[in-house]
């Protein structure tokens, strides 16, 4: 058990699977396709690890700061299917929970999208706004510029984002003020 405050950490979980265990009395197995959500506020103590000892597990955890120091710790965990995600960007987690997406406390929006080579979604960014394009795994093109697993991008004074799979690829987009 390790603690943490004042964070907003969303963990998606790629594959394999990672175990959770919190102060809050919350325990649970995040398998891939879904997503966890916890507020550390105030504090919270919680342990995660790889509950297989015949099977690696491969995770992105994303940590953000909060809209303000001192939130109520929570905890949330969603599943969001592939053919949600297929060719689309599906919402996963933003302020209001919108859409059946997570909840954080921060002014950013979350996407997943599964392409196939060929396959483009287009986001168009607000004036002021700024974007990270995460991909996760495959090779896309973000307006034209190639990326291959593991790569990131930053996007600011671009209105359109255009997301091309050049291959299958499984892709993050953060929508950020």
């Amino acid at each position: 058990m390790h603690g943490h405050r004042d964070m907003e950490i969303v963990t998606y979980v790629l594959e394999g699977a990672l175990e959770h265990r919190d102060s809050l009395g919350n325990g649970s197995v995040l398998r891939p396709g879904e997503l966890q959500h916890m507020t550390a506020g105030t504090g919270v103590r919680h342990s995660e690890f790889n509950p297989s000892d015949q099977e690696e597990v491969h995770l992105y955890q994303i940590w953000l700061l909060p809209e303000r120091k001192g939130l109520k710790p929570s905890y949330e965990q969603k599943a969001f299917s592939e053919e949600e995600r297929r060719g689309t960007l599906r919402l996963v987690a933003s302020p209001t929970g919108e859409h059946g997406s997570l909840t954080i406390h921060q002014d950013a929006r979350l996407y997943l999208s599964t392409l196939q080579a060929g396959e483009t979604v287009a986001h168009t960014l607000e004036p002021g706004r700024h974007a990270w394009l995460q991909v996760l795994r495959g090779r896309a093109a973000l307006n034209g510029n190639p990326l291959a697993a593991g790569d990131g991008a930053a996007v600011s004074d671009e209105e359109k984002l255009e997301i091309r799979g050049q291959a299958e690829a499984e892709v993050m987009l953060f929508d950020l003020a």
